[in-house]
């Protein structure tokens, strides 16, 4: 009998579209999951949407399960949580995250799969990736306790940095965004909040999520002497330019990238991909994370809902993506 599912496709930049897909015979070892929910990257998800991702970086882009390629047709996302339907005994009949694009059930490696705690609801769990790419980035990062931190830029990734961040003793952390409605957002996380203008300086630490020239220039301005700049964000083909004039060298500050591409430095020695993510979903059982979850739609809007994001029409967080019936 054959397996087939449905899959949301980019068919050019710009355009959307669901597809019907044929699921190869599961080979031993293999599992087949029925999807839930999967959650869309807003800054990742809407680069690729817009075909934005530089031709030098489309090996360095692709997504574990990827089909296609960019700028498209492509099969593209890495946020999906799911129900094991048929597999070995201690997976089946379990809730597990893949990074696995947006698809109505799909066939992987048993190993590709992270089951999910108990304590961590499913429709929560699509966080996993974001969480996951939050903790790597404070192992680069290192903060110290005391250390005085803002995170410039209030989307997924620079909220849950934040939201890890307010778990540290004795830091002060500082949440930064343009949109003064971010400012409920750093409320539910235990954080403060400033628009870039009122933001605290004299920081030992300041991570930039926000993915502008803006954004990363004052990131540079809030810096005590010899801090550092934590680069997360992703700029695809835009080109950005910096003051590193007037008191970068005198200050002798530090702009370092982070990608979650790899283990970060500072663990790789001691902590595998799968330790990571097992532990991004234990950090998950913490309900301060449904602040992240801004928007839900049924798995056939999504064609329309990506586009409205591309365009900016649908602004927030994470935006789920419900998938009904069997």
């Amino acid at each position: 009998m054959k397996r087939t599912a449905r899959a949301f496709w980019l068919r050019s930049p710009g355009h959307g579209e669901i597809r019907d897909v044929d699921l190869p015979e599961p080979a031993a070892g293999d599992v087949v999951v029925r999807t839930l929910f999967s959650g869309v990257s807003r800054g990742t998800e809407g680069l690729v949407f817009r075909g934005g991702v530089p031709e030098s970086q489309h090996r360095a882009m692709r997504a574990p399960y990827q089909d296609g390629d960019f700028p498209g047709p492509v099969k593209y996302g890495y946020l999906n949580v799911g129900l094991v339907e048929e597999g070995p005994d201690q997976l089946a009949g379990r809730t597990v995250f893949c990074l696995y694009p947006h698809q109505s059930r799909y066939v992987v490696p048993a190993g590709a799969v992270t089951p999910v705690p108990d304590s961590v609801p499913a429709a929560r769990a699509v966080l996993a990736g974001t969480v996951e790419t939050a903790v790597n980035a404070l192992w680069d990062a290192a903060p110290l306790v005391g250390d005085r931190i803002a995170v410039v830029g209030a989307g997924m990734i620079g909220c849950s940095v934040a939201a890890l961040l307010a778990r540290f003793p004795g830091v002060r952390v500082q949440l930064v965004d343009a949109d003064p409605a971010r400012a409920s957002v750093a409320t539910a996380l235990g954080v403060g909040f400033a628009l870039p203008g009122d933001a605290l300086d004299g920081c030992d630490l300041v991570v930039h999520a926000s993915a502008t020239e803006a954004g990363l220039e004052r990131s540079l301005e809030l810096l005590a002497p010899e801090g550092t700049v934590l680069e997360l964000s992703w700029y695809g083909d835009r080109r950005v330019s910096l003051p590193l004039g007037e008191a970068f060298h005198s200050g002798r500050l530090v702009v370092r990238g982070s990608q979650v591409g790899r283990v970060s430095e500072a663990r790789r020695s001691r902590r595998t991909f799968a330790d990571r993510l097992a532990l991004s979903l234990d950090l998950l059982a913490d309900p301060v994370f449904d602040a992240l979850v801004t928007g839900e739609c049924a798995f056939g809007e999504l064609p329309s809902v990506m586009a409205a994001m591309a365009a900016g029409d649908l602004p927030g967080l994470c935006h789920r993506v419900r998938y009904d019936g069997p």
